[in-house]
């Protein structure tokens, strides 16, 4: 899910050490076409944390790796950012870092005649995203590997953790004590 084609992941690989080297990670990639192309980096720090230093940071880091290896043939830009608020959920860590929230996850394939499903994130176990679905009595799992896309839905509740993760004021004595 951080990549989908074999372009994102040749740029995910000369990527990835220098993201790590910064003690981030990458969230997702992306190579666009158009009349120029777009190369769509989504970071965070390991502390969960991604502001405009820390994408300026990585930029600059990338720009040896990629002028050196050329990974793409014509003139392209580069955009890096965080993932935001209601963010891409790629990896194993992220499903349990953001349980308790409310989230949108699209299949590979068809699951009792559908593709698109949305619920409460409830973990990740043994390969299998949990979420707990309306209407349903028993936790759904949703094996990792029929995740074609996943993310978080922009509730009060996420803004109110997003906010208090930051320090910030959130406006309500009602702040949820969970914060990712």
């Amino acid at each position: 899910m951080r990549t989908r084609t074999a372009q994102d992941e040749k740029m995910l690989a000369l990527v990835l050490p220098v993201a790590e080297a910064l003690d981030m990670e990458i969230v997702r990639i992306r190579v666009k076409s158009g009349k120029t192309q777009l190369v769509q980096i989504m970071a965070e720090k390991s502390d969960g944390t991604m502001n405009v230093e820390d994408c300026a940071k990585l930029s600059r880091g990338l720009s040896d790796i990629l002028e050196e290896e050329d990974p793409i043939r014509d003139e392209y830009t580069l955009e890096v950012s965080s993932p935001g608020i209601d963010r891409p959920l790629t990896l194993p860590p992220h499903f349990e870092r953001w349980t308790g929230f409310r989230t949108k996850i699209e299949l590979d394939r068809l699951v009792e005649g559908q593709k698109r499903f949305s619920g409460i994130l409830a973990g990740f176990e043994d390969g299998n995203v949990l979420v707990d679905l309306p209407n349903e009595d028993e936790t759904a799992l949703i094996p990792f590997e029929w995740v074609a896309e996943a993310k978080l839905v922009l509730t009060d509740d996420l803004i109110k953790a997003d906010l208090a993760a930051r320090g910030a004021p959130s406006g309500s004595d009602e702040t949820s004590g969970d914060t990712p």
